[in-house]
């Protein structure tokens, strides 16, 4: 599997949740640092123009813990480096 921006592979694969299948997860670009959602076992690889923040922000909160930090900061399309930085001033 490539990525659909730059076409860079391979990706890497973090799991959160798994039962038969990867229910909950991300797939990360390690090159241009885009990540893309696993959610009820659907990967959704979709560009940039097709994703809404208020719709990727909120996955990317609930798994932070799980997230690599570089992709928390400077994460593609979204990431939380504003969140981030505000809790520590």
């Amino acid at each position: 599997m490539a990525c659909p921006i730059d076409k860079y592979y391979p990706l890497q694969l973090h799991v959160f949740e798994e039962k038969e299948e990867i229910v909950q997860g991300i797939i990360i670009c390690p090159k241009c640092l885009r990540w893309y959602p696993i959610r009820d076992e659907i990967p959704e690889m979709l560009p940039d123009e097709l994703r809404e923040e208020k719709d990727e922000l909120p996955f990317l909160r609930n798994w932070k813990a799980k997230t690599p930090q570089k992709i928390i900061s400077e994460g593609k399309p979204f990431n939380l480096k504003k969140e981030t930085e505000k809790k520590k001033s």
